[in-house]
């Protein structure tokens, strides 16, 4: 079980990072928060998926006000999505005729719903951005769907600011991630064996005066000398 777990998140969040790089390489557009990744590389000279690991780092800094708990599929996500939508923009052609950037397109949407059932349903804990929202949600009392379109639009417009992406590819990742989630997280859930719990020995059962109910050596009930009816003399 253990191992399956393992395997699962590491081969969803290396998917998660090609997906990325699917998505760079059509140029029709990204998700928020590449949008933001993307604008960042353009003024600091680093690669894109460089600047997804350290940005990853920076929000998982946030968690700390929040109480949030990081697990071992949050560590990783810092730094496996980054260093996969590196290699695979290198191995992607570029300047490729426009069928093949909109195959890139659908291709990168679709492989990030994949990518998302397998790590989430891995359960070794969020991603920094999802825990970032979670965090902010429980924190604030405010509903996730409202921190989520919140932090969302805020990144998008900070990175098309800078200089990020935003296009047709926004809108269709916007439109299809949800439905495409709710496809594959039942999928690649996994079903931990129940723990089962010996019950609990109870005490001897009392009377509600206080007294534990006699018996004698045949087996009949003796009641207190107290309590025993009297007859007519």
């Amino acid at each position: 079980m253990l191992v399956r777990r393992l395997v699962q998140l590491y081969v969803g969040l290396w998917l998660y990072g090609l997906s990325g790089a699917l998505q760079v390489s059509a140029g029709l557009g990204l998700d928020p928060w590449d949008v933001l990744h993307q604008g960042v590389s353009h003024h600091i000279g680093l690669r894109i998926g460089t600047v997804v690991i350290v940005v990853g780092a920076l929000v998982l800094l946030l968690w700390i006000p929040l109480r949030q708990r990081p697990g071992l599929g949050t560590v990783s996500n810092v730094v496996l999505v980054g260093v996969s939508m590196n290699v695979g923009l290198d191995i992607l052609p570029a300047h490729a005729p426009l069928g093949w950037r909109i195959a890139e397109l659908v291709g990168g949407v679709v492989l990030c719903g994949v990518a998302s059932g397998m790590y989430i349903g891995a359960e070794f804990g969020p991603g920094p951005r999802d825990g970032l929202m979670t965090g902010l949600a429980r924190r604030t009392g405010r509903s996730i769907r409202l921190v989520r379109t919140s932090l969302e639009v805020t990144v998008l417009a900070a990175g098309w600011l800078l200089g990020g992406q935003v296009g047709v590819g926004t809108v269709a990742f916007a439109l299809a991630i949800g439905p495409l989630a709710q496809v594959f997280l039942p999928l690649f859930a996994i079903e931990r064996p129940a723990t089962t719990r010996r019950p609990r020995r109870r005490g001897p059962a009392r009377w509600r005066s206080g007294r534990r109910p006699s018996r004698t050596p045949g087996g009949r009930r003796r009641t207190p000398a107290g309590d025993r009816p009297t007859t007519p003399a």
